[in-house]
């Protein structure tokens, strides 16, 4: 029988294993992202050149942040893709624990993640620093290349085979278009009068143009993090 390991071989083992496996997870994300990247830019181009064919012109533009930041605008809607710099898992009772991939090896529960928010286009436009945004996707990515999806309507339901999906160009297209196709149904909704009855001095000061109110497409309204067929 072997001796137990010593608190400084224990250290060593779990660093060489735990987070060796997940910087190297990391690096993958990046390169993960880059496809997320390249697709938004296809598809920018193909949407301005499609759409843009009459007389009324709609905008579209592809912006590149940073490594861990993109974003598409088109018509009055811009997506955020922000890849974390962090490596997640989950907790125990996480439906992933039950599949029999992550059964057999459960570092396959270790994943990176790329957050996917609504904005308004004029948020930006107009530097409305006290607008928000929503999260309407969660994409998460093992050492594998395995993904599933957390979000709105069809982003929850469409991509939560864990065990085989696979990203790649094609699939990241995909969810891409999904996201599209979610904010451009998500409709501007006026808040509740109360909300907005007042405005001070200082707000019609500051920009007289925006008002420098909140605005989002469900403020004043819930908006049920947990129910995926919600608005």
């Amino acid at each position: 029988m072997s001796a137990p390991l010593t608190a400084k071989e224990l250290i060593v083992k779990t660093l060489k294993e735990k987070s060796v496996m997940k910087l190297g997870l990391y690096k993958q994300s990046k390169e993960v992202f880059k496809i997320f990247k390249e697709n938004l830019r296809e598809i920018n181009d193909e949407l301005s050149k499609e759409v843009n064919d009459g007389d009324v012109k709609l905008s579209f533009n592809y912006t590149e942040k940073s490594e861990h930041e993109a974003s598409f605008s088109f018509a009055g809607d811009t997506l955020v893709f922000h890849l974390h710099s962090n490596i997640f898992s989950f907790e125990k009772s996480h439906y992933i624990y039950n599949t029999p991939y992550v059964k057999k090896d459960e570092d396959r529960a270790y994943c990176a993640v790329i957050n996917v928010y609504n904005f308004l286009t004029d948020s930006f436009k107009y530097n409305r620093e006290n607008d928000v945004g929503y999260l309407i996707a969660r994409i998460f990515i093992n050492k594998e290349l395995h993904f599933f999806v957390e979000g709105k309507r069809q982003m929850g339901f469409l991509y939560n085979n864990f065990g085989n999906s696979v990203i790649d160009k094609a699939s990241s297209r995909a969810i891409i278009e999904s996201a599209i196709l979610y904010a451009i149904d998500f409709d501007l909704l006026m808040p509740n009068y109360e909300q907005v009855k007042q405005v001070s001095i200082a707000e019609i000061y500051s920009n007289s143009e925006a008002l420098q109110q909140k605005t989002g497409k469900r403020l004043g309204f819930m908006f049920q993090a947990d129910n995926m067929d919600s608005e």
